[in-house]
């Protein structure tokens, strides 16, 4: 009779269920090297503990006599492997979960497999973990795998590691072979980022250490495992301090509802709290919190919930609800531990996507060092292989809203996807930033600020004056394309009728007040963040703005609409294709970013993002300069800015 059956003959199920419901969950791992006993401590803890109903037990009983690993003693093993490859070879190959319960906690057991080619298993299993198990063989110690899978454990942020050193029925049970290898694990443990390790003496075939504490070693005084997993404290492991909800769905059911759901990463939420939307930085407060058992007035994470806020914002999925006062950094570029999953090696020239909580982006990504397992010292790496560990350049498309791992699993986790297999072939933990000054979003701070706000002199005051309205005219466009030319041409033209017109020139500004700035996905965001600043006060002081500029990203150039103001914004895209780009290049930039001496070169080793309903297109490989400050013009005087 199973545990579980005893306790239903004591008391009525719904009291069980009850009483079952409120218990806390510890999800936990056991890892290792190959044949270090993995599978055969979760198979006597469910034994030992009561929790396999007597068909299971039959029927492994039987299976323990066919396969014959043990003997004809009753392989406990064969409880997890359940592949037949696994059964017939005598390893894990895939990630097994089980489930058992004892009087003081619920448990959820990832056995995952002990091989090198498997590791990315083992990934997988402890992504989701808060305690490891790390297996130590007593007759050969801690091992290559051993240390892989440790180090592992670190990166994905499990702060409880239980290092059991088992088969010590195999060494006569002997206290100098366990301090040894004590030691000897000790001593790599101590370059890794885990605060709790935890020693124990087990022999998982024999039972010594498990559930009850083993005669065989008197002279550990320690406790068996259970009563380890029963009492290790994991109630702080949670991060209830900075609240964050992705958004997943936003509800809709009648004209008098509008919630927004998804479960929260991390922290807490009130009724009546302030909260921020990213990307747009917009603030509100929390209206109600719904959830499946009603109406809350405060919810944690992880729990599921929906939000309805007090204003009417635009929120949409991918969006993510955070705190006012200790908002996620923002951006597209960040750093991170890389771990290969897949046996297609990275591809430098290939295509990949991040999926970063409910958000997925193009991205691009740069190895700056390998990391050995062995010794956890750097090395030098052109490309990463299978399992293989490495610190890399992330750059996203569209910016992120993101924490450090350590301090945010949730909102600190990724996965990186091949673009042409749809295979997920690494995942990621984002490493802390340098330290950030001011906000963490600067085109909050422009969007925000409301310009001449003491100007004695009004808009229209300006316009009378100037005859012109004010308006930014953003013309994006691969190099080569003829921005400048047809920015200067459009510049003369207006001056000629009398208006008022100013060109920014993106390499003229390079090399004035975007000096400081180079070419990742976070400097060309703030670069054009900085040129419509500028834009922006032309536009206040009733001027009109010409930008040159590549602009290559499709969320920035939204900002800058967004910051400018849709009715004085003008995106014209000259759409010259690559190769007429190419044969115009008489600098031979193009020859060196194929050579890769410019690094992220939009159109050859970075994207360049085409304007999906951009204002106007002109085809600057068919038609003339002439033609296209004539098109630009024409569209001036329809929307009434220039007379």
């Amino acid at each position: 009779m199973t545990a579980v059956e005893t306790l239903l003959q004591n008391e009525d199920i719904h009291s069980y269920l009850e009483r079952n419901q409120r218990k806390e969950l510890l999800r936990f791992l056991t890892c290792g090297s190959v044949d270090d006993g993995k599978s055969t401590l979760i198979g006597r803890l469910l034994h030992d503990t009561k929790t396999i109903y007597e068909d299971q037990l039959a029927a492994v009983k039987r299976d323990s006599v066919r396969h014959g690993t043990t003997g004809g003693d009753v392989d406990l093993a064969l409880l997890t492997d359940g592949l037949k490859a696994e059964r017939e070879q005598g390893i894990t190959i895939d990630v097994a979960y089980r489930f058992f319960s004892t009087a003081k906690r619920k448990f959820i057991i990832a056995d995952t497999p002990g091989h090198e080619q498997y590791t990315r298993n083992m990934a997988t299993g402890a992504s989701t973990c808060q305690l490891a198990i790390i297996l130590v063989d007593a007759r050969h110690g801690v091992l290559p795998q051993t240390r892989r899978h440790s180090y592992i454990c670190s990166l994905l942020g499990i702060q409880h590691l239980v290092v059991t050193i088992n088969k010590m029925d195999l060494v006569n049970y002997s206290e100098a072979r366990f301090n040894e290898i004590k030691n000897q694990y000790s001593e790599f443990a101590s370059k890794l980022d885990i605060r709790d390790i935890h020693f124990i003496p087990i022999s998982a075939l024999k039972g010594d250490n498990i559930v009850e504490s083993s005669p065989h070693m008197p002279w550990y005084k320690s406790g068996p495992l259970l009563n380890h997993l029963e009492t290790v404290h994991i109630a702080s492991d949670r991060n209830l301090t900075d609240f964050r909800l992705p958004v997943q769905l936003v509800l809709r059911p009648n004209l008098n509802f509008r919630g927004f759901a998804g479960s929260i990463a991390s922290g807490r939420v009130r009724v009546g709290d302030e909260v921020m939307i990213l990307p747009s930085s917009r603030k509100t407060r929390v209206k109600s919190i719904v959830t499946a058992d009603g109406e809350l007035k405060e919810a944690q994470c992880p729990m599921p919930v929906v939000l309805t806020l007090t204003d009417e914002v635009d929120i949409s999925r991918g969006d993510i609800l955070t705190d006012v006062e200790n908002p996620p950094h923002f951006g597209h570029d960040f750093e991170a531990n890389l771990v290969w999953l897949n046996e297609k090696p990275f591809d430098p020239e290939g295509a990949y996507l991040l999926k970063h909580g409910t958000r997925t982006t193009p991205v691009t990504l740069n190895i700056l060092h390998g990391i050995d397992v062995n010794t956890l010292e750097s090395k030098a790496l052109d490309t990463l292989h299978l399992n293989e560990v490495a610190r890399c350049e992330m750059s996203a498309t569209t910016p992120l809203a993101f924490d450090p791992y350590k301090n945010n699993r949730s909102t600190g986790a990724f996965i990186v996807i091949d673009r042409q297999t749809s295979n997920t072939v690494a995942c990621g933990m984002i490493l802390d930033q340098d330290a950030q000054s001011g906000p963490t979003d600067p085109w909050a701070i422009v969007a925000g600020h409301e310009s001449r706000a003491r100007s004695k002199v009004t808009a229209m005051q300006r316009q009378d004056r100037l005859r012109q309205k004010p308006c930014t005219i953003l013309l994006t466009g691969l190099t080569g394309s003829g921005k400048a030319t047809i920015a200067f041409e459009l510049e003369k033209r207006l001056f000629e009728l009398g208006k008022l017109p100013v060109v920014l020139h993106g390499l003229d500004l390079r090399r004035q007040i975007a000096s400081d700035l180079g070419f990742s996905a976070d400097d060309r965001s703030e670069n054009l963040r900085r040129i419509g600043g500028i834009a922006r006060i032309l536009n206040d002081n009733g001027m009109i703005a010409i930008c040159a500029v590549l602009a290559p990203l499709a969320s920035v150039r939204q900002r800058v609409k967004a910051l400018l103001g849709a009715d004085r914004y003008l995106e014209v895209y000259l759409s010259a294709p690559l190769e007429v780009c190419k044969s115009r290049d008489q600098a031979g930039i193009y020859k060196l970013a194929e050579a890769g001496k410019i690094k992220a070169f939009p159109g050859i080793s970075s994207p360049y993002e085409v304007p999906e309903s951009p204002d106007l297109t002109l085809a600057t490989h068919e038609i003339s300069v002439a033609e296209s400050v004539d098109q630009i013009m024409t569209m001036l005087k329809t929307r009434g800015w220039i007379e």
